[in-house]
């Protein structure tokens, strides 16, 4: 579990899509559907303003009545979102899911101004990690034991 999320992002292509804050929702739902990902990262003159995500569709577009075609990016994404570096580990990461009812955490590189975005790393992303980790775990047992 000290397995930094750096080693995860590296396991998967690391696409970070993004959409400006002068786009609207239905721009930004075309971007997720077209490259079939959960969430796209909100850029402000070079600097991550928010992320925007499947949830919010439905908790700040939806459930509200809005437009998407008439309602900005700006109205609907998560600002301030939940973030890390890429050596915070893998159980860092599951706390903050639990913690802050997100599944999607943006990884960012803090050595630069202003910090760029590595990858999203994602509950699919841990709950994958965990699989292969529990996998490598039993056929050792197994091994270990003489069953096959």
């Amino acid at each position: 579990m000290n397995t930094p999320v750096a080693i995860l992002l590296n396991q998967k292509d690391s696409s970070v899509y993004s959409v400006p804050t002068s786009v609207t929702v239905a721009e930004a739902v075309y971007i997720m559907n077209q490259h079939h990902v959960g969430c796209v990262v909100v850029m402000d003159t070079g600097r991550m303003a928010g992320i925007f995500t499947e949830r919010d569709v439905m908790n700040r577009v939806v459930s509200c009545g809005r437009t998407p075609s008439m309602t900005s990016i700006s109205d609907a994404m998560t600002r301030n979102p939940v973030t890390v570096g890429p050596r915070a580990s893998v159980e860092e990461v599951m706390m903050l899911f639990s913690l802050h009812h997100c599944r999607h955490i943006p990884v960012l590189d803090e050595e630069i101004e202003p910090p760029g975005v590595l990858g999203i790393i994602t509950v699919g992303d841990v709950n994958r990690w965990i699989l292969g980790e529990y996998g490598s775990a039993t056929a050792a047992r197994r091994a270990s034991i003489g069953t096959g």
